[in-house]
């Protein structure tokens, strides 16, 4: 597997995207949280404090849900767009006075958790769309206490595999950035110390019912970070036959002639253990993996 995945990025192009503020958290987002929340029954032992990353754009109503599955846990919240979008968040969040749940729940916590101070980390539709995933894997990582577990959820490769055919049919460069298989992401995960990674996918079809519907949909999900896009401003005639070309191409039958496109849904979860001390002539371990491994009482050797 490269070293640097994934490999059609575009580092400014990326960074530009995340630093914008959504007005709502997409709609596809939502669903996906809403379908990985429920993932978490499988879960024996609740959390007592949870991070969730970046949920402006991963769905407010699924940190919402995710709040009401643990309703005990203390939540800290890590929205890294911008200070506008930590401001939005809060204003999301903040209760009336009058509200029973403003003194029956906890308040969350903003900003970036201590090393080893939570017990999940949840994440929903980020991955995808970040410049250096293996650094930002590494620093949820760090956030973990030995045991915590992640739940992350992003896009793989066969989404929009029916813009990427017509683009291509046109002799245009690719509509978007590739997308990662979630068998390297399953090795991301090991490599940045991760254990027992669990990957699946399911594929979701989205419908619209004309090409500008199409198009706002897409421009709220994401842009095309790719570093050989289209270099240039496109004018209306390229935009007519664009959407003339979606009307043709992407009208479905069995939706009844609507436009359709596909969207694989990457699913993954992992732990992380107790680290392990190298036994060589000399070793050195950090003070809180030394305090991990006593506490956990799983010290070994390799």
């Amino acid at each position: 597997m490269p070293e640097s995945l994934p490999p059609t990025i575009d580092p400014v192009a990326a960074a530009r995207w995340h630093a914008l503020v959504p007005d709502e958290s997409p709609w596809l987002h939502e669903e996906v949280a809403r379908r990985m929340q429920e993932r978490l029954q499988w879960i024996v032992k609740a959390p007592s404090a949870w991070c969730d990353w970046d949920p402006l754009r991963g769905g407010m109503q699924g940190h919402a849900l995710v709040g009401e599955r643990f309703a005990q846990a203390v939540s800290q919240i890590v929205e890294t767009s911008s200070p506008q979008g930590e401001a939005a968040v809060r204003a999301r969040l903040a209760r009336p006075w009058w509200s029973p749940a403003r003194w029956s729940a906890g308040a969350p916590r903003f900003g970036l958790p201590q090393d080893g101070s939570q017990q999940m980390l949840w994440s929903n539709m980020a991955l995808h769309m970040a410049a250096e995933p293996q650094a930002l894997i590494a620093r949820w990582h760090r956030a973990l206490a030995v045991d915590g577990y992640l739940m992350f959820s992003c896009l793989g490769p066969d989404t929009l595999r029916e813009l990427h055919a017509l683009y291509a049919d046109l002799g245009w460069p690719a509509p978007g950035h590739a997308m990662t298989d979630m068998h390297d992401w399953g090795d991301m995960l090991v490599q940045a110390g991760f254990a027992e990674p669990i990957m699946d996918m399911e594929r979701i079809t989205l419908t619209f019912a004309t090409p500008q519907r199409l198009l706002q949909e897409l421009r709220g999900l994401g842009r095309n970070l790719h570093p050989r896009r289209f270099a240039a401003l496109r004018g209306r005639n390229w935009r007519a036959r664009l959407e003339q070309a979606l009307a043709q191409r992407l009208a479905d039958p069995r939706h009844g002639g609507q436009l359709a496109l596909t969207f694989e849904i990457v699913y993954g979860h992992a732990f992380k253990p107790a680290p392990r001390v190298r036994v060589e002539g000399s070793s050195a371990v950090s003070l809180q993996d030394m305090r991990s491994m006593l506490k956990s009482g799983r010290t070994s050797a390799r």
